[in-house]
Protein backbone atom coordinates (compact mmCIF):
# COMPACT_ATOMS: atom_id res chain seq x y z
CA UNK A 1 0.00 0.00 0.00
CA UNK A 2 1.34 3.42 -0.95
CA UNK A 3 -0.03 6.67 0.42
CA UNK A 4 0.75 9.77 -1.62
CA UNK A 5 -0.01 12.74 0.52
CA UNK A 6 -0.05 16.41 -0.34
CA UNK A 7 3.14 18.32 0.24
CA UNK A 8 2.94 17.86 4.01
CA UNK A 9 6.25 19.59 4.50
CA UNK A 10 5.30 22.76 2.69
CA UNK A 11 4.04 24.56 5.77
CA UNK A 12 7.39 23.86 7.44
CA UNK A 13 9.35 25.05 4.42
CA UNK A 14 10.43 21.54 3.39
CA UNK A 15 10.70 21.39 -0.42
CA UNK A 16 9.81 17.72 -0.74
CA UNK A 17 6.69 15.76 -1.62
CA UNK A 18 6.47 12.95 0.90
CA UNK A 19 5.60 9.47 -0.36
CA UNK A 20 5.11 7.04 2.49
CA UNK A 21 5.27 3.34 1.67
CA UNK A 22 3.08 1.89 4.39
CA UNK A 23 4.25 -1.73 4.13
CA UNK A 24 7.98 -0.98 4.37
CA UNK A 25 9.86 -1.68 7.58
CA UNK A 26 9.26 1.07 10.14
CA UNK A 27 11.37 1.94 13.19
CA UNK A 28 9.65 3.82 16.01
CA UNK A 29 11.78 6.21 18.09
CA UNK A 30 9.14 8.39 19.71
CA UNK A 31 8.26 6.48 22.86
CA UNK A 32 8.18 9.75 24.83
CA UNK A 33 5.16 10.82 22.76
CA UNK A 34 3.25 7.59 23.27
CA UNK A 35 3.86 3.90 23.67
CA UNK A 36 2.17 0.95 21.97
CA UNK A 37 -0.10 -0.98 24.30
CA UNK A 38 1.56 -4.08 25.72
CA UNK A 39 -0.29 -7.25 24.66
CA UNK A 40 -0.51 -8.30 28.32
CA UNK A 41 -2.38 -5.07 29.00
CA UNK A 42 -4.81 -5.78 26.15
CA UNK A 43 -5.53 -9.22 27.64
CA UNK A 44 -6.16 -7.72 31.08
CA UNK A 45 -8.61 -5.15 29.66
CA UNK A 46 -10.60 -7.50 27.41
CA UNK A 47 -13.22 -8.80 29.91
CA UNK A 48 -14.26 -5.28 30.89
CA UNK A 49 -15.48 -4.24 27.44
CA UNK A 50 -18.27 -6.78 27.00
CA UNK A 51 -18.55 -9.17 29.95
CA UNK A 52 -17.84 -7.12 33.07
CA UNK A 53 -19.18 -3.80 31.87
CA UNK A 54 -21.04 -2.53 34.95
CA UNK A 55 -21.07 1.01 36.29
CA UNK A 56 -19.17 1.02 39.60
CA UNK A 57 -21.80 3.35 41.08
CA UNK A 58 -24.52 0.72 40.58
CA UNK A 59 -25.81 -1.18 43.64
CA UNK A 60 -26.68 -4.36 41.72
CA UNK A 61 -24.30 -7.25 41.02
CA UNK A 62 -22.70 -5.84 37.84
CA UNK A 63 -22.09 -2.52 39.56
CA UNK A 64 -20.66 -4.12 42.69
CA UNK A 65 -18.32 -6.23 40.56
CA UNK A 66 -17.09 -3.10 38.72
CA UNK A 67 -16.64 -1.29 42.06
CA UNK A 68 -14.59 -4.19 43.38
CA UNK A 69 -12.30 -4.07 40.34
CA UNK A 70 -11.96 -0.29 40.66
CA UNK A 71 -11.01 -0.60 44.32
CA UNK A 72 -8.47 -3.33 43.52
CA UNK A 73 -6.86 -1.18 40.83
CA UNK A 74 -6.68 1.79 43.16
CA UNK A 75 -5.04 -0.35 45.82
CA UNK A 76 -2.48 -1.77 43.36
CA UNK A 77 -1.55 1.69 42.08
CA UNK A 78 -1.26 2.99 45.64
CA UNK A 79 1.08 0.15 46.59
CA UNK A 80 3.27 0.80 43.55
CA UNK A 81 3.82 4.43 44.53
CA UNK A 82 3.80 3.81 48.32
CA UNK A 83 0.59 5.72 48.95
CA UNK A 84 -2.77 5.00 50.53
CA UNK A 85 -5.57 3.97 48.19
CA UNK A 86 -7.70 7.00 49.04
CA UNK A 87 -4.85 9.23 47.84
CA UNK A 88 -5.17 7.99 44.23
CA UNK A 89 -7.48 9.81 41.82
CA UNK A 90 -8.12 8.36 38.37
CA UNK A 91 -8.37 10.89 35.52
CA UNK A 92 -8.41 10.99 31.73
CA UNK A 93 -4.64 11.44 31.45
CA UNK A 94 -1.60 13.47 32.38
CA UNK A 95 -2.91 16.80 31.14
CA UNK A 96 -6.07 16.59 33.23
CA UNK A 97 -4.08 15.52 36.28
CA UNK A 98 -1.69 18.46 35.87
CA UNK A 99 -4.59 20.87 35.43
CA UNK A 100 -6.31 19.45 38.50
CA UNK A 101 -3.14 19.86 40.57
CA UNK A 102 -2.68 23.51 39.61
CA UNK A 103 -6.23 24.79 39.25
CA UNK A 104 -7.61 22.60 42.02
CA UNK A 105 -5.15 23.95 44.58
CA UNK A 106 -5.68 27.54 43.43
CA UNK A 107 -9.46 27.19 43.62
CA UNK A 108 -9.19 25.98 47.21
CA UNK A 109 -7.62 29.32 48.21
CA UNK A 110 -9.76 31.49 45.91
CA UNK A 111 -6.84 32.05 43.54
CA UNK A 112 -4.82 33.79 46.24
CA UNK A 113 -1.14 33.30 46.95
CA UNK A 114 1.73 32.48 44.59
CA UNK A 115 2.66 29.45 42.54
CA UNK A 116 6.07 28.55 41.13
CA UNK A 117 6.66 26.31 38.12
CA UNK A 118 9.89 25.52 36.32
CA UNK A 119 10.61 27.04 32.93
CA UNK A 120 10.76 23.59 31.31
CA UNK A 121 7.41 22.16 32.38
CA UNK A 122 5.11 20.29 30.03
CA UNK A 123 2.64 22.61 28.32
CA UNK A 124 -0.20 21.24 30.47
CA UNK A 125 1.54 22.87 33.43
CA UNK A 126 3.10 25.87 31.73
CA UNK A 127 -0.01 26.98 29.88
CA UNK A 128 -2.35 26.61 32.84
CA UNK A 129 0.11 28.64 34.93
CA UNK A 130 0.14 31.36 32.27
CA UNK A 131 -3.67 31.21 32.12
CA UNK A 132 -3.95 32.02 35.81
CA UNK A 133 -1.17 34.61 35.61
CA UNK A 134 -3.22 36.50 33.04
CA UNK A 135 -6.10 36.47 35.53
CA UNK A 136 -4.16 38.04 38.35
CA UNK A 137 -2.58 35.09 40.10
CA UNK A 138 1.07 35.59 41.05
CA UNK A 139 3.09 33.08 39.03
CA UNK A 140 6.88 32.81 38.95
CA UNK A 141 8.88 30.66 36.54
CA UNK A 142 11.96 29.09 38.04
CA UNK A 143 14.94 29.15 35.67
CA UNK A 144 17.08 26.15 34.86
CA UNK A 145 20.79 25.76 34.28
CA UNK A 146 22.25 25.05 30.84
CA UNK A 147 22.14 21.36 31.78
CA UNK A 148 18.36 21.56 32.17
CA UNK A 149 18.55 21.05 35.92
CA UNK A 150 16.53 23.43 38.07
CA UNK A 151 18.52 26.29 39.54
CA UNK A 152 17.94 25.25 43.14
CA UNK A 153 19.46 28.38 44.66
CA UNK A 154 17.11 30.60 42.71
CA UNK A 155 14.19 28.34 43.54
CA UNK A 156 14.98 28.66 47.25
CA UNK A 157 15.03 32.44 46.93
CA UNK A 158 11.64 32.48 45.21
CA UNK A 159 9.76 30.62 47.96
CA UNK A 160 8.06 32.81 50.56
CA UNK A 161 5.11 32.67 52.94
CA UNK A 162 2.69 33.35 50.07
CA UNK A 163 3.87 30.37 48.00
CA UNK A 164 1.07 27.79 47.96
CA UNK A 165 2.38 25.43 45.27
CA UNK A 166 5.61 24.52 43.46
CA UNK A 167 5.50 22.27 40.39
CA UNK A 168 8.72 20.74 39.04
CA UNK A 169 8.68 18.09 36.32
CA UNK A 170 10.42 14.86 37.41
CA UNK A 171 11.83 13.89 34.00
CA UNK A 172 11.50 16.37 31.16
CA UNK A 173 9.45 15.15 28.21
CA UNK A 174 11.73 16.82 25.64
CA UNK A 175 15.34 16.65 26.80
CA UNK A 176 14.91 13.84 29.33
CA UNK A 177 16.69 15.62 32.20
CA UNK A 178 15.90 14.07 35.59
CA UNK A 179 15.53 16.41 38.55
CA UNK A 180 16.50 15.48 42.12
CA UNK A 181 12.91 15.65 43.31
CA UNK A 182 13.56 14.54 46.88
CA UNK A 183 16.21 17.25 47.37
CA UNK A 184 14.00 19.89 45.77
CA UNK A 185 11.19 18.79 48.07
CA UNK A 186 13.41 19.34 51.11
CA UNK A 187 14.33 22.82 49.86
CA UNK A 188 10.67 23.72 49.43
CA UNK A 189 9.60 22.48 52.86
CA UNK A 190 12.58 24.16 54.52
CA UNK A 191 11.52 27.56 53.23
CA UNK A 192 7.77 27.03 53.63
CA UNK A 193 6.47 23.79 55.17
CA UNK A 194 2.92 24.67 54.07
CA UNK A 195 3.78 24.87 50.37
CA UNK A 196 2.48 21.96 48.31
CA UNK A 197 4.96 20.23 46.02
CA UNK A 198 3.71 18.73 42.74
CA UNK A 199 5.69 16.76 40.18
CA UNK A 200 4.71 15.60 36.72
CA UNK A 201 6.02 12.02 36.65
CA UNK A 202 4.50 10.91 33.34
CA UNK A 203 7.88 10.24 31.72
CA UNK A 204 9.42 8.84 34.90
CA UNK A 205 7.22 5.83 35.56
CA UNK A 206 9.13 3.38 33.33
CA UNK A 207 12.61 4.02 34.71
CA UNK A 208 12.71 6.00 37.96
CA UNK A 209 11.77 5.65 41.62
CA UNK A 210 8.16 6.73 42.14
CA UNK A 211 7.88 6.26 45.90
CA UNK A 212 5.94 9.40 46.83
CA UNK A 213 7.19 9.32 50.42
CA UNK A 214 10.85 9.14 49.38
CA UNK A 215 10.26 11.85 46.79
CA UNK A 216 8.60 14.08 49.38
CA UNK A 217 5.79 15.22 47.07
CA UNK A 218 2.23 16.20 47.92
CA UNK A 219 0.92 15.70 44.37
CA UNK A 220 2.18 13.44 41.57
CA UNK A 221 0.87 12.99 38.02
CA UNK A 222 1.02 9.74 36.05
CA UNK A 223 -0.30 8.64 32.67
CA UNK A 224 -1.26 5.36 30.99
CA UNK A 225 -0.14 6.19 27.47
CA UNK A 226 3.52 6.61 28.47
CA UNK A 227 3.85 3.19 30.13
CA UNK A 228 2.49 0.83 27.43
CA UNK A 229 -1.05 1.26 28.69
CA UNK A 230 -4.10 2.70 26.93
CA UNK A 231 -4.51 6.34 26.00
CA UNK A 232 -7.14 8.44 27.72
CA UNK A 233 -6.41 7.42 31.30
CA UNK A 234 -4.11 8.72 34.00
CA UNK A 235 -4.05 9.61 37.64
CA UNK A 236 -3.09 12.05 40.33
CA UNK A 237 -1.66 11.19 43.72
CA UNK A 238 -2.93 13.73 46.26
CA UNK A 239 -1.53 13.38 49.76
CA UNK A 240 -4.00 13.35 52.64
CA UNK A 241 -4.64 16.88 53.82
CA UNK A 242 -4.07 18.57 50.45
CA UNK A 243 -6.77 21.19 49.92
CA UNK A 244 -8.03 21.05 46.37
CA UNK A 245 -11.26 21.67 44.43
CA UNK A 246 -12.47 19.44 41.56
CA UNK A 247 -12.35 20.50 37.93
CA UNK A 248 -15.26 18.26 36.93
CA UNK A 249 -18.37 18.18 39.11
CA UNK A 250 -21.29 15.84 38.91
CA UNK A 251 -22.08 12.52 40.57
CA UNK A 252 -19.29 12.62 43.11
CA UNK A 253 -17.15 9.81 41.73
CA UNK A 254 -13.50 9.51 42.81
CA UNK A 255 -14.53 10.68 46.28
CA UNK A 256 -15.71 13.97 44.81
CA UNK A 257 -12.37 14.85 43.20
CA UNK A 258 -13.38 13.93 39.66
CA UNK A 259 -16.98 13.33 38.59
CA UNK A 260 -17.94 11.00 35.74
CA UNK A 261 -18.36 7.25 35.40
CA UNK A 262 -14.97 5.63 35.89
CA UNK A 263 -13.60 4.01 32.73
CA UNK A 264 -12.99 0.54 34.11
CA UNK A 265 -11.32 -1.03 31.04
CA UNK A 266 -8.78 1.80 30.77
CA UNK A 267 -8.12 1.90 34.50
CA UNK A 268 -7.54 -1.87 34.49
CA UNK A 269 -5.18 -1.45 31.53
CA UNK A 270 -3.17 1.34 33.11
CA UNK A 271 -2.90 -0.58 36.38
CA UNK A 272 -1.58 -3.67 34.60
CA UNK A 273 0.85 -1.49 32.64
CA UNK A 274 2.14 0.05 35.87
CA UNK A 275 2.61 -3.38 37.45
CA UNK A 276 4.63 -4.57 34.45
CA UNK A 277 6.66 -1.36 34.24
CA UNK A 278 7.68 -1.48 37.87
CA UNK A 279 8.57 -5.17 37.68
CA UNK A 280 10.96 -4.79 34.74
CA UNK A 281 12.15 -1.20 35.20
CA UNK A 282 15.67 -2.06 36.37
CA UNK A 283 16.52 -4.50 33.60
CA UNK A 284 14.79 -2.41 30.95
CA UNK A 285 16.65 0.73 31.99
CA UNK A 286 20.00 -1.03 31.62
CA UNK A 287 19.03 -2.34 28.19
CA UNK A 288 17.91 0.98 26.71
CA UNK A 289 20.76 2.95 28.31
CA UNK A 290 23.18 0.91 26.20
CA UNK A 291 21.23 1.74 23.04
CA UNK A 292 20.88 5.39 24.07
CA UNK A 293 24.58 5.81 24.69
CA UNK A 294 25.41 4.14 21.40
CA UNK A 295 23.25 6.69 19.57
CA UNK A 296 24.75 9.62 21.45
CA UNK A 297 28.37 8.60 20.93
CA UNK A 298 27.94 7.77 17.25
CA UNK A 299 25.92 10.85 16.38
CA UNK A 300 28.39 13.18 18.08
CA UNK A 301 31.27 11.39 16.35
CA UNK A 302 29.81 10.99 12.85
CA UNK A 303 27.92 14.28 12.42
CA UNK A 304 29.73 17.60 12.88
CA UNK A 305 28.17 20.54 14.70
CA UNK A 306 25.67 18.56 16.75
CA UNK A 307 24.82 19.43 20.36
CA UNK A 308 23.42 17.01 22.94
CA UNK A 309 20.68 18.82 24.83
CA UNK A 310 20.39 18.28 28.56
CA UNK A 311 22.67 16.79 31.18
CA UNK A 312 24.52 13.78 29.78
CA UNK A 313 24.23 11.70 32.95
CA UNK A 314 21.11 12.93 34.77
CA UNK A 315 18.75 11.98 31.97
CA UNK A 316 16.16 9.34 31.24
CA UNK A 317 17.50 5.97 30.14
CA UNK A 318 15.71 6.19 26.80
CA UNK A 319 16.16 9.85 25.81
CA UNK A 320 18.42 11.38 23.15
CA UNK A 321 17.77 15.03 22.28
CA UNK A 322 20.10 16.76 19.84
CA UNK A 323 20.27 20.04 17.96
CA UNK A 324 21.79 19.99 14.49
CA UNK A 325 23.33 23.25 13.34
CA UNK A 326 22.34 24.37 9.86
CA UNK A 327 19.31 22.11 9.56
CA UNK A 328 15.60 22.50 10.33
CA UNK A 329 14.29 19.85 12.69
CA UNK A 330 11.07 19.48 10.68
CA UNK A 331 13.02 18.77 7.51
CA UNK A 332 15.10 16.13 9.27
CA UNK A 333 11.96 14.58 10.75
CA UNK A 334 10.17 14.32 7.42
CA UNK A 335 13.14 12.82 5.57
CA UNK A 336 13.59 10.32 8.40
CA UNK A 337 9.90 9.50 8.17
CA UNK A 338 10.28 8.86 4.44
CA UNK A 339 13.14 6.51 5.29
CA UNK A 340 10.91 4.58 7.71
CA UNK A 341 12.02 6.20 10.97
CA UNK A 342 9.71 7.97 13.41
CA UNK A 343 11.23 10.65 15.66
CA UNK A 344 9.98 14.00 16.92
CA UNK A 345 11.29 17.52 17.03
CA UNK A 346 11.30 20.14 19.75
CA UNK A 347 10.07 22.76 17.31
CA UNK A 348 6.36 23.27 16.79
CA UNK A 349 5.39 23.14 13.12
CA UNK A 350 2.26 25.13 12.43
CA UNK A 351 0.66 26.78 9.46
CA UNK A 352 1.39 30.26 10.79
CA UNK A 353 4.86 30.18 12.29
CA UNK A 354 7.76 28.12 13.57
CA UNK A 355 8.40 28.42 17.29
CA UNK A 356 11.47 26.79 18.78
CA UNK A 357 11.09 24.62 21.86
CA UNK A 358 10.54 26.59 25.07
CA UNK A 359 12.67 23.97 26.82
CA UNK A 360 15.68 24.57 24.58
CA UNK A 361 15.32 28.33 24.92
CA UNK A 362 15.13 27.92 28.71
CA UNK A 363 18.52 26.14 28.77
CA UNK A 364 20.05 29.04 26.85
CA UNK A 365 20.10 27.70 23.31
CA UNK A 366 19.78 30.28 20.55
CA UNK A 367 16.71 30.12 18.32
CA UNK A 368 18.55 29.13 15.15
CA UNK A 369 20.10 26.06 16.76
CA UNK A 370 16.92 25.20 18.65
CA UNK A 371 15.08 24.96 15.33
CA UNK A 372 17.35 22.04 14.44
CA UNK A 373 16.34 19.82 17.33
CA UNK A 374 15.43 16.14 17.19
CA UNK A 375 14.13 13.97 20.01
CA UNK A 376 14.92 10.26 19.70
CA UNK A 377 13.34 8.13 22.41
CA UNK A 378 13.72 4.38 22.81
CA UNK A 379 11.35 1.86 24.28
CA UNK A 380 10.41 -1.71 25.01
CA UNK A 381 10.54 -2.82 21.37
CA UNK A 382 13.63 -0.87 20.35
CA UNK A 383 16.51 -3.04 19.23
CA UNK A 384 20.06 -2.74 17.95
CA UNK A 385 19.01 -3.34 14.35
CA UNK A 386 16.77 -0.28 14.40
CA UNK A 387 19.43 1.81 16.10
CA UNK A 388 22.03 0.75 13.52
CA UNK A 389 19.65 1.65 10.70
CA UNK A 390 19.01 5.07 12.25
CA UNK A 391 22.75 5.67 12.59
CA UNK A 392 23.34 4.71 8.97
CA UNK A 393 20.59 6.98 7.64
CA UNK A 394 20.81 10.09 9.82
CA UNK A 395 24.23 11.43 8.70
CA UNK A 396 23.17 11.31 5.05
CA UNK A 397 19.90 13.09 5.77
CA UNK A 398 21.65 15.78 7.80
CA UNK A 399 24.08 16.40 4.96
CA UNK A 400 21.24 16.59 2.45
CA UNK A 401 19.19 19.02 4.54
CA UNK A 402 22.22 21.20 5.21
CA UNK A 403 23.00 21.39 1.51
CA UNK A 404 19.41 22.38 0.77
CA UNK A 405 19.47 24.98 3.52
CA UNK A 406 22.69 26.46 2.13
CA UNK A 407 21.16 26.70 -1.34
CA UNK A 408 18.00 28.38 0.00
CA UNK A 409 20.08 30.89 1.96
Amino acid sequence: MIYRGNNVGARCGVPVRIIIIMNKKRYYFDYAATTPVDQRVVVAMEPYWFKKYGNPSGLYFEGRLAKQVLDECRQKVAQLINADSDEVIFTSGGSESNNLAITGVLAAVNNQGKIIVSAIEHKSILNVAKYWQQRGVTVEFCPVLSSGLVDEKKLAGMIDKKTILVSIIYANNEIGVVQDISRIGRIIKKHNPKTYFHTDACQAMNYLDIDVKKLGVDLLTFNGSKIYGPKGVGGLYAKKGVRMEPLIMGGGQERGWRAGTENIPLIVGMTEAMVIARRICGAEAKRVVWLRDKIISRVLKDIPDVVLNGDKNKRLANNVNISVAGAEGESLLLYLDEAGIAVSTGSACSASDLDPSHVLLAIGQDKALAHGSLRITLGRWSGEAGVDYLLSVLPKIVERVRQMSAVNN
